[in-house]
């Protein structure tokens, strides 16, 4: 449980004070344990972002897998239902705070190598597992532009107004 209370410390600093103030030391002092504590888990800063883009990553597959029910269309609506989930639902002001760990990794091409290769394995057009697999990719790349919005602007978009998004976007998977 430290590890994941040291993300969390890491990912809170991240959100509030931006990359500079994330430092092994603040972190440390934020989770309440020693940084020798810190570095046991995580030698370094590196790891840290490393082990925090990770938990995102897994935390979103995990999401998409338990709504997935494997029908033709099943892995765009269980993707488009997970995005909505956690850009609105109870959970959107740790979502927020957790996609500041993809910010602070977006700079370094070794660090954001794993959000890469998870973008290239959400919208890999699988033409057996959709009717309409350019009309799945629309939709899937839809709501990557609603996280990136949500994002930068968490108030961009009323509870109506996401609601009337995700129905037109779940019309073009099942018209």
């Amino acid at each position: 449980m430290k590890r994941e209370a040291l993300l969390d410390a890491a990912e809170s600093m991240l959100f509030e004070h931006g990359t500079q103030a994330l430092t092994l030391s603040a972190v440390a002092e934020r989770a309440g344990v020693s940084k020798g504590g810190l570095l046991y888990h995580f030698p370094t800063k590196e790891a840290l972002i490393r082990a925090m883009v990770t938990r995102v990553i897994e935390e979103f597959d995990d999401r998409v897998a338990s709504l997935d029910d494997g029908s033709p269309g099943g892995y765009t609506r269980a993707y488009l239902e997970a995005t909505f989930e956690v850009l609105g639902g109870r959970e959107a002001a740790l979502t927020r705070r957790r996609w500041s760990a993809i910010t602070a990794a977006a700079a370094d091409p070794e660090l954001i190598a794993p959000l890469r290769e998870a973008m290239a394995r959400w919208h890999r057009i699988d033409p057996g597992r959709e009717p309409d697999p350019v009309g799945a990719a629309v939709v899937r790349l839809a709501a990557e532009g609603l996280w990136e919005v949500i994002s930068h602007a968490p108030d961009a978009f009323d509870a109506e107004q996401c609601a009337a998004v995700k129905r037109r976007l779940l019309d073009l998977i099942d018209p």
